[in-house]
């Protein structure tokens, strides 16, 4: 699903997370998920948690990454789908 770039993102208030050196393990308490991330996808992570939209985190990534931006888009949609089927995230305007 494409998302609005002018969208914030935050996370859910049950989701308990930890960076552990370049790598980040998060934990929803809702549904005991628990997963890691590799270093892309910490970096991924925060950037959307942290920035005020997905299009600042988007053009955050596009500094660190030498990717091509529809490449970038495209994998970032995807990260959000998967974030928000987890239940990890909501993602508001």
């Amino acid at each position: 699903m494409a998302h609005s770039f002018s969208s914030r993102v935050t996370i859910v208030p049950d989701v308990l997370f930890r960076v552990v050196g370049e790598e980040t393990v998060l934990l929803n308490l809702n549904t005991e998920l628990y997963l890691g991330f590799d270093t892309v996808g910490t970096q991924m992570w925060n950037a959307l948690t942290q920035a005020g939209s997905i299009q600042d985190a988007y053009e955050a990534l596009l500094k660190v990454y030498e990717v091509e931006p529809v490449r970038l888009r495209g994998d970032l949609d995807e990260f959000l789908d998967k974030l928000l089927a987890q239940g990890l995230i909501e993602v508001s305007s």
